[in-house]
Parts: C-alpha cells; structure tokens; sequence
C-alpha cells in the first residue's frame, strides 16, 4: 500500500458536478487533486435524451418566479428536505450563468433571455437545453476550464474504500486501486468530494452508460447515512445504444409492436388495452411530457410501461418503437386538442412518425442514425429501464454529510430530491451542490492538516485470500435480482426473497479475495463488491416502502393478496396497486449500514424533512453575517 503525500481536497468522481467543484475549489485557492478511472467515462459525458433538460429559475418574459416558488414546486411531492431545494433554487440562476461564461450554448433570444419550457413536474416554463447532448456540452466546457485552470487529475484510479475515524465520524481520505498497475494507494486529505454519479452497475435493464458502474457502495460501507433509497427514477429507453426515448420520440407517434424472439410475429400489442386508436395515441403523446413511470399516471401514461414490461418481462417478446409507418386507422384530426395542436405548432403533422420526428426534433433522430440505426429503415428496440437515483447519501444544506464530517457529497449520489422531481433538477443540482461544497470548503476548512490519521479504518477486500469468485457470473446475478425486485414493480414478498440472496451473496464476497487475479479482474471484483453491499441498502430500503409508504414517486408496490386498486380492466386481480400512505411524504427514510465479515446490519427510519426555510431578512443584518463568515452553519 502508497501513502501519498497528503492535500486539503480530493474530488472523486469527472462528472459534470465533480469538474465543477474542482474547478471551484482551485479558483478558490483550495489544494484540490482530482481522481477518476477515466475521465471520459463519467456518465454525464455519455448519456442524454431527446433534448437534455437543465432545470433552473424562470427567466424569460414576464411570468414571475423566485426560489420560494420554486422550492416548493420541488418539494411538492415530498420526502424532500426544504433547506437543499432552497438552495438549489437560489443558486440555479449563478450556477446556470457560471456554464453559460463557460461557453455551454443555452438558447437566449435577441435581448438575452434565456428561454424556457415545461418539463415534467414542473408547472413554469423553468427547463432549457442545449440539445441532446446538454450535460456533455457541460462537461466539455468544464473539462476545458480544469485545464485552463491546471487541477491536478490523477487518471486510472478507481476509489475503493473512504478512510475513515474508528467512530465513523470523520473522513481523512480515500483509498485507490490503480487500474493499471494493480497498486493500492491511499491519499490523505482533509475533505473529501464524493461525486460518483448513480448505482448504475445495479440493473440488468438500465439506460445509465454501461461503463458508469457508481460508487455509493464504499460510502455506505463506511457508515455514511443515505436516505430515500427506495425513491429511484425508471423510463423507456433503447436497449442499443441506451438512450432515453422520451420527449420527441414519443411526441412524433409511434407505432409499438411486439415481434416473438426471432424477429416473427409482429402485432400492435398496445391495441389490447385501449379501445380506441385515438385513445392510444393520446397516451403514448402524453409520454413525451410524463416519460418517467409514475405511479400518479396510473390511469394514464405510465400504463404504457406497464404494458411494455408485461409483453417483455412475462411474455418473453421484444417491443420496438417503429417510426416508420402509421397504422391505416389514424386519423389525427381525431386526437385531443392537446396532442393536435402540439403537432399542429411544431409542424408536424407528416404521414409518418420519422417526418414527425425530423419537424419535431431532427437531432433526436441523428443520434440513433450516427450509430447505425435508421429509424426510418429499421425498428427500435426498447425497455422500461433504471434512468436516475432520486436518492442517495443525506447532506446538509451545505452538501456536507449530516454524519461525516468533512465528506462532501454532490452530484447524484447526493439524495437530494425527494419522491418525484421536475426534469431536468439533477443537472442543477449538481452545478450548485459543487458550487455550495466548494463555498464552504474554502471557508471554514481551507488549510491542509499535517499528519492525517491515514491507519484509520478503511475497509478493503482481502488481497491475501485467493479469489474464489467470478465477478461477471456474480454482477449479472446481482443485476438481474435488481432489475426482478427492485425496479418499478415491487412486492414484499420478491424483495424479502431478493434480500436473502443478496446476502448470501455478500458472504461469498466475504469468504473469497484478491489473490490471484489479474488487474483488470481485481478492479472488477472491487466493483462487484461494492455493489453487493449498495444492492443490500437499497432493497432494504425499498422493503420498507413495501411494508409502509406504498406505491408512490417512480414505482408501484404490488398486492400480493389482490386487495389493492386494480390498475386496469384487462390484467388480472393480481395487478393490483397498494395505495400510498402520504403522511409518509413528510418524512425522509434514513439509512445507515454497519459491514462485518459475517453480515451486513442495516438500519432504516422515518425523520421528518427538513422544511423550506422562512427567510424575510434586513439588508445590513445579512450583509454583516455575511462579512464575518457567520453564514456558514
């Protein structure tokens, strides 16, 4: 094991919230090191959707807006603390600009407004974008700006362990394997910016980019308390390449057909829950603007992934989105005044889902045809997938952990936005948790400790055991037990089940090692490793929704006795919803783990959320505190 020379600040994670915050930090004066496998793998430079939405305060015309307002309406449904969406909100026009002095093209008119739209959840024009490709543009300028600036970038390292005080109270740096060489180093630091992006690496059915694993797992292992993570975010996506069809592609109307495994057998399976075809078109429009599954759109869009996951997951068959023909029978001057208008306005009102689309959003459609998918030749296949952890670990208002101090978490590992969120929220987010952090940081922990307590706990795998496992044989169990209970669909009953495995498989992990493997597969185990005990927090979480809060935010808890609401006429008494217990909404579920060599202990509960502050200050008064450093509490 390496000791490294210790700094102030590591940033673990490249993403767009990690760059930010490292680039804050330097402009601060802060000794800042950032660390990453590969800073081009960060999900925030691969991944996108119709148009990328960055969710911010209003800022065009005449319509009012202000962080208040816009702190309640993401606070709306619940489980959310008051004080980050607050801050969120205040900081979204300084964040926003922060990207836009960077060079990211946000659209503005001829006078220098920023225009707006509605994104889901969202009932002001609050959402802007740059393109499919929003949070690369992003990463790009910020990726420029740490050069720019000269951060030191420590490549090819994969964090695997936080050190950490015996009373798990205190962060003092991070552990790295190199993934190259095989070394194992440990850098000490007196903060730490965790910045690893979601658990993409837990589901078979995922749209995350399949090179973005995450990381939450060596936080959680290490005492780190989360919370809500049972709240995660699911969508139609495409299965090659993962991309999200929301938006556009369901905007433009295409056809959904079902082919048997080999390509045969082709219907409109859709047709079989909706008696009319305006009825269905409806429903697949309203998609664009509802694309997340929601159990509040159950009536209503959200059915559509229900649907879909019926014809894949039970009736073992392939759907695809077909642009390239209308059915005989659509008529759409037959539509809602909503869906033909929207058409109507945007021009695009075409014979054939494809032309819709290029009127609509011709980007939309190059993307797929750049990697080698016409979609005015060929079908798209899709799935309902795993999009965006809602949740993740609990901070402050200043980002720092609420039980270890001195680690700093932003980004989407940061749990932050509670039941349901407007789109578009986690790249704000991420802008102004970076920002907040570094703030902080600079004030009240800005020099370097000299002899950091670098023998504090840090938990590793053993590299003196041999190796007895296969980590790809023990991934795709863990993925396909995620996607199978913990996805949008869920019963007591197959999460308790779920659990079971997921602890047999972690004393697996236990009982095997390091030793003998090659680098590539170390580096690999780790990752495994890691994700067993994230899966453990997040079924446990999850098993406890079952058990109170009920079907809410991104997904629906079955009845496993069929007394619940039935969903609709054409599925059986088994598809029945458990209704939500809303006076859960007023909390957050807590979470925290204690990792042993025979098991896993995990505690959850119910803490009220934090409100939205009341804030009516005077000038002078907050100048004052302001200039004296009391503001940082």
């Amino acid at each position: 094991m390496n000791t490294l020379k210790s700094c102030n600040t590591i940033v673990i994670g490249s993403g767009a919230a990690g760059l930010a915050c490292a680039a804050r930090l330097k402009k601060l004066g802060v000794d800042v090191k950032l660390y990453t496998d590969d800073l081009t793998r960060g999900t925030s430079l691969n991944t996108g959707s119709d148009k990328q939405t960055y969710y911010k305060l209003g800022m065009y015309g005449s319509e009012p807006d202000s962080p208040a307002l816009m702190a309640a309406d993401m606070c709306a449904s619940g489980s959310c603390h008051g004080d980050l969406a607050y801050v969120e909100a205040a900081l979204s026009a300084e964040a926003f600009h922060n990207l836009v002095l960077m060079g990211v093209p946000f659209p503005h008119d001829e006078f220098g407004q920023h225009i707006g739209y509605k994104t889901d959840h969202d009932p002001k024009r609050r959402a802007t974008s740059c393109g499919p490709f929003t949070s690369r543009e992003m990463c790009n300028a910020l990726i420029a700006e740490i050069n720019r600036l000269e951060v030191p970038v420590c490549t090819n390292r994969l964090a695997v362990s936080l050190c950490v005080s015996e009373d798990r109270q205190r962060v003092f740096g991070a552990a790295f394997r190199n993934t190259e060489t095989g070394e194992l180093e440990v850098q000490p630091s007196q903060n730490v910016v965790l910045a690893v992006g979601g658990p993409g690496g837990l589901y078979e059915k995922s749209v995350y980019p399949e090179n973005h694993i995450g990381g939450i797992g060596i936080a959680l292992q290490s005492g780190v308390q989360a919370c809500n993570l049972q709240e995660s975010q699911y969508g139609l996506a495409s299965l090659k390449p993962r991309w999200n069809v929301s938006g556009s592609y369901m905007q433009a109307l295409p056809r959904f057909i079902s082919t048997d495994q080999n390509g045969h057998d082709e219907r409109e399976f859709l047709r079989e829950y909706f008696p009319r075809v305006s009825e269905l078109y409806d429903a697949i429009f309203l998609k664009g603007y509802q694309w997340p599954f929601a159990a509040s759109h159950i009536p209503g869009s959200s059915l559509i992934d229900i649907f879909v996951y019926i014809e894949t997951e039970i009736r073992n068959r392939k759907v695809y989105l077909d642009f390239r023909t209308d059915p005989k029978d659509l008529n759409l001057t037959f539509l809602s005044d909503e869906t033909r208008q929207y058409l109507e306005n945007s021009k695009a009102t075409a014979r054939t889902p494809y032309k819709r689309l290029l009127a609509i959003n011709a980007p939309a459609a190059e993307f797929f045809a750049e990697r080698g998918c016409d979609l005015k030749k060929v079908p798209l296949e899709v799935g309902v997938c795993a999009q965006h952890n809602n949740a993740g670990l609990e901070t402050n208002a200043w980002w720092e952990s609420v039980n270890m101090k001195h680690l700093f978490v932003i980004g989407e590992v940061n749990g932050s936005h509670g039941v349901t969120r407007p789109g578009g929220t986690a790249l704000n987010a991420g802008q102004v948790g970076a920002l907040r952090a570094a703030e902080y940081i600079a004030a009240k922990y800005p020099s370097p400790e000299q002899n950091l307590n670098v023998s504090t706990t840090c938990k590793l795998c053993d590299e003196d055991k041999p190796c007895t496992l296969d980590w790809r044989k023990e991934r795709r169990e863990l993925q396909e037990r995620m996607t199978m209970a913990g996805s949008f669909l869920r019963t007591e009953e197959t999460v308790t089940n779920a659990i079971q495995e997921a602890q047999a498989q972690y004393l697996r992990f236990v009982k095997s090692g390091l030793k003998g493997l090659n680098v590539s597969d170390m580096v690999e185990t780790e990752r495994t490793y890691s994700l067993c005990i994230a899966q453990l927090c997040y079924l446990a979480a999850i098993l406890e929704q079952c058990r109170s809060a009920g079907s809410r935010g991104g997904s629906i808890v079955l009845d496993d006795n069929g007394r619940g609401r039935r969903i609709h006429n054409a599925l059986g008494s088994d598809w029945t919803m458990v209704p939500e217990d809303e006076s859960y909404r007023r909390g957050v579920l807590t979470l925290k783990c204690e990792v042993t060599d025979d098991d896993i202990n995990i505690e959850t509960q119910w803490e009220d959320a934090r409100p939205i502050p009341s804030t009516d200050g005077w000038f002078e008064n907050v100048w004052k505190e302001f200039r004296e450093g009391g503001i940082y509490r």
